[in-house]
């Protein structure tokens, strides 16, 4: 297999890759500490305004969607540059948007174009020693989890000394401007295998997802996993702004971004579920995480107007849902390198679609019912996934021997099921 890795590139730049992930993920979770300084500015509820997160979460499964499966057969430099380009102006837009309704449309461009992150997980993955793949994506997945939560903490910090929203969005087009005149150049030109230019047209390389999904188990339960646990952790910060704007605790967006501040202890943590995946399995890391984000939406549920629970809770459910995602993501791309961008499109799409629902739910639910309601249903989907994961362990996959497929139809290469990463 060596042979044929080397021209792609000798090794990923793994802290490049973190760092890029950091900043163009970032573009997603900095707007939710605002969204009540949002609703003020532009004079609407603060219901309006929280549906600009549910429209950066579709917006990020419709990009998951529409445009990382060309990462397997388009040029990287070419198609990294166009999406750094696109999301730095889509934000420019939101900055200076007059209503709500342009916010939301901005908000939903955006995010359909920063899906960088997930071209880069499997770029760092396929080009990883196999034994360490875990490790490499757990790094890069650091990245991802850092730049979630800190620019929480920048933009409330920003938005608190300037006095406008406005200016975080102008700090993260100018963030995003400069990945743009760094990253592409440093990319391989190909994620596919050298010579391998494979998935035919651009509606067969859509068309061949649902078939991954159905060929590999192993892709199934990390998408059905990656669904309910993203989907508990949206409702939490969907509505944490709000609760700590309301009485009696009556903070600021400065304090609902702190939280990122507060949260790394937890994101560090999550960088090492790629080694314990690497040498327990995807299955008992995942179940560690739903575990702790099960206990963090606990505390912060059973102690809802103490900081300090608010801050654990906030530790655990990072920690957990984090561990989650390096444990899926480190077994999923032990499918195969030359569908790894579709491999990740799917349970990313999956992982996304539910966080968009849960960031729906959590914001309504909030509105309707108060703190108790939202991380209810937040639980609720940690509780399914549970079940999904006893399910998986109950019901083993069957080895079939299937022929790994080279030029299959939509690009989907059956192989023999594997165990886990």
């Amino acid at each position: 297999m060596a042979p044929s890795a080397r021209p792609l590139a000798p090794s990923p730049n793994v802290p490049l890759l973190a760092v890029a992930g950091a900043v163009a993920v970032a573009n997603l979770y900095f707007p939710q500490p605002l969204l009540a300084a949002v609703a003020r500015g532009l004079d609407v509820p603060e219901r309006t305004a929280g549906l600009i997160t549910p429209a950066a979460q579709f917006g990020y499964a419709l990009g998951i969607l529409l445009l990382v499966p060309l990462a397997d057969t388009a040029r990287l430099r070419r198609l990294a540059s166009v999406l750094l380009a696109l999301t730095c102006a889509a934000l420019l837009v939101a900055a200076a948007a007059p209503g709500i309704v342009t916010l939301a449309l901005a908000t939903l461009a955006l995010s359909t174009t920063t899906v960088l992150p997930q071209i880069l997980t499997p770029v760092a993955a396929v080009l990883a020693d196999p034994g360490r793949r875990g490790r490499v994506v757990g790094l890069v997945g650091l990245g991802l989890t850092l730049g979630s939560t800190l620019s929480r903490t920048v933009s409330g910090a920003v938005t608190d000394a300037t006095g406008t929203w406005r200016t975080a969005y102008v700090v993260a087009a100018a963030a995003t401007a400069v990945l743009l005149c760094v990253l592409p150049r440093r990319l391989p030109e190909r994620l596919g295998p050298p010579g391998e230019r494979g998935g035919g047209s651009y509606a067969r390389l859509l068309a061949g997802l649902p078939r991954l999904l159905a060929a590999h188990r192993e892709l199934r339960v990390p998408a059905l996993l990656g669904a309910c646990a993203f989907a508990a952790f949206s409702v939490f910060w969907a509505v944490l702004a709000f609760h700590l704007a309301s009485p009696p605790l009556g903070y600021g967006p400065g304090a609902a971004g702190l939280f990122g501040v507060l949260t790394l202890p937890a994101a560090l943590l999550s960088a090492g579920a790629g080694p314990l995946a690497d040498r327990y399995g995807a299955a008992a890391v995942g179940a560690g995480g739903l575990v702790c984000a099960g206990l963090g939406l606990a505390v912060a549920g059973l102690l809802p107007y103490s900081p300090a629970a608010l801050v654990a809770g906030a530790n655990l459910l990072v920690v957990g849902v984090g561990s989650c995602q390096v444990a899926n993501q480190a077994r999923i791309f032990g499918i195969g390198r030359a569908v790894a961008a579709r491999v990740n499109t799917v349970f990313m799409l999956a992982t996304f679609g539910g966080g968009a629902a849960g960031s729906l739910a959590g914001t309504w639910l909030y509105a309707a019912h108060g703190w108790p309601a939202a991380l209810f249903a937040a639980g609720a989907c940690v509780a399914v996934g549970g079940l999904v994961l006893v399910t998986a362990l109950v019901r083993p996959a069957v080895p079939t021997c299937v022929p790994v497929g080279t030029r299959e139809a939509g690009g989907v290469h059956p192989r023999t099921p594997q165990g886990e990463s």
